[in-house]
């Protein structure tokens, strides 16, 4: 039975305990969902090729036993596999495979197969998200078949183009453009469309990456710009007649305040819904725009759907069907990151602390490939077992990645790599992803050139920005779609004295870290520099 069938069939409480009910579990209870489907779970994986790879002839039969057999897992321990789509060796027979981006410069693209359990579990907990988001308290969601959706996601084959499939599988619910017409449109064409479509239809639900919800937001007044010049009449013709009142109202006002029209004044959402990282960098100015305060989802790839904000919007709940969760404390992944031989350990979701950094391991229910997969994430646990169900916050990508608004994923090697290709005479260099003053996140680029290139104008710092630009750009794709979807360019980069590197050594008796060395490091090797330390508030995890 469809979801649209269920409302008009269920109460409110009796669809909020069948999708919603996980959020009045006790721990030990949520615990003991984990364990079953982990059971469930070893027993396939154990037995196919892919997990035998990984196993190398062992066969675990109870949890203990899987923790202390399988090792962390990466991308690399999968990728003859799954690269080459051997869909003979996995688990369980794939439905479809969704892609995403491995690491820019290096890896073009990674790729996940999503089997048939693990359709179903995610299109459930999609009607269970948005339930959480509409609701204004438990059991209290607002979803109708006559809602409108801003489309403002990637296509297939990226993990947001399943939204649009696993909603028609459940409601009728309506995408601005539709999919079949937005996947042959331009990203600009769709958000004008878009916007075009909801003047006439309305928009309930608006979901997205935050940064790209907030370009998208920001279309709103560019369209209002190309309207100018127009006939009131022509502006207005097609647009519902509530819609046109509520335009004519916010034009007045909006010259009265003497700001440009937002999208809260034409639309009324029941709820805004972003993923990806950097969102803390734009909820602010998001809930300006719309009137609604954004609520946060942790989706991937890899672990599919994992968990969202309720209408609390005080951290993420977890699903407990989705994933086997595991979290390696800030101590452990920090001592693997200065030394990649050393092998962190992990606690499990109930015993995690309040107030804890963990990055999150990953083993995918209903017949996935990853085992306690390390997707690349950080959290901070924000409600402890003592007062309910953990919730999360997410913090960042791992420190050896620089992610800039879920489009980037810089690593040292695609640094490195970028300044080969460039031949530019660099002497040495570290990258920290840093803040502007408005929040807005960039990859600063700490570079000391060679002595025998400062007798030439080409070490300018515009020219070393622009010079690098073009081979990020020519390397990543996603790095170039920075520039060309969200006209953001995320390099700055500051020209160190010769020298300052080995100086930093000197002092300090080791090299700084290549990527996202902590505020106090980058403080010191300014100081090598120009004998003087600047103020950098922003700690590693610190909230901005």
């Amino acid at each position: 039975m469809r979801f649209q069938e269920k409302l008009r069939k269920y109460s409110k409480q009796e669809l909020w305990d069948e999708y919603c009910g996980f959020l009045d579990l006790s721990p030990a209870e949520f615990m003991r969902i984990q364990k079953r489907l982990l059971m469930e779970q070893i027993e396939l994986w154990s037995s196919s090729p892919l997990g035998q790879s990984i196993l190398k002839g062992k066969h675990p039969r109870t949890i203990e036993e899987f923790r202390a057999m399988v090792p962390l897992t990466t991308y690399d321990d999968y990728a003859s596999v799954l690269l080459s789509r051997q869909a003979k060796s996995l688990p369980a027979e794939p439905v479809l495979w969704i892609q995403t981006t491995w690491e820019g410069g290096v890896h073009p693209l990674k790729v996940a197969p999503y089997t048939k359990g693990m359709l179903d579990t995610y299109k459930r907990n999609v009607i269970a998200v948005l339930m959480m988001c509409t609701a204004k308290h438990k059991g209290d969601f607002d979803i109708s078949v006559t809602d409108h959706m801003l489309y403002a996601l990637a296509p297939l084959p990226y993990a947001t183009g399943l939204l649009p499939l696993l909603f028609e599988d459940e409601i009728d619910i309506e995408f601005l453009p539709p999919v079949k017409e937005a996947v042959k449109m331009s990203f600009q064409e769709r958000n004008i469309q878009g916007f075009k479509m909801g003047m006439k239809k309305g928009i309930e639900y608006a979901f997205g990456v935050g940064s790209v919800l907030y370009y998208v937001s920001q279309g709103l007044a560019s369209m209002q710009e190309r309207q100018k010049g127009k006939s009131l009449l022509s502006r207005l013709r097609g647009i519902s007649p509530s819609t046109m009142w509520r335009y004519l109202v916010a034009r007045r006002k909006c010259r009265e305040e003497n700001r440009e029209l937002l999208p809260k004044d034409l639309f009324q959402l029941k709820c805004l819904i972003v993923g990806g990282t950097d969102n803390r960098c734009y909820k602010a100015d998001l809930e300006k725009m719309w009137g609604v305060a954004p609520v946060e989802l942790f989706a991937g790839t890899e672990p599919t759907l994992v968990g969202c904000e309720t209408w609390t919007r005080d951290g993420v709940y977890f699903f407990p069907d989705a994933c086997f969760y595991e979290f390696i404390p800030e101590k452990e992944f920090e001592k693997n990151a200065a030394d990649p031989s050393y092998q962190p350990s992990t606690v499990l979701w109930d015993e995690v602390a309040d107030g804890g950094v963990y990055e999150i391991v990953l083993t995918v229910f209903k017949g996935g490939a990853f085992a306690r997969y390390r997707v690349g994430d950080v959290f901070r646990c924000v409600g402890g077992n003592n007062e309910g169900l953990p919730r999360f916050q997410y913090i960042d990508r791992v420190p050896q990645v620089i992610d800039i608004a879920g489009f980037t994923r810089i690593t040292e090697t695609s640094i490195r790599q970028a300044i080969q290709l460039s031949r530019l005479t660099v002497a040495g260099w570290t990258a920290k992803k840093e803040f502007t003053e408005n929040r807005r996140p960039f990859m600063h680029l700490y570079v000391e050139m060679e002595r025998s290139a400062l007798t030439t104008s080409a070490v300018s710092t515009q020219i070393l920005q622009e010079h690098l630009s073009v081979y990020f750009k020519y390397m990543d794709q996603d790095y170039k779609d920075l520039k060309r979807i969200l006209g953001l360019d995320p390099l700055r980069i500051t020209v160190l004295k010769c020298g300052t590197f080995a100086e930093y050594q000197r002092r300090f008796g080791a090299e700084i870290r290549r990527v996202n060395p902590e505020s106090s490091e980058i403080n010191d090797l300014l100081q090598c520099h120009e004998g003087g330390g600047i103020d950098r508030r922003e700690g590693k995890y610190e909230w901005i």
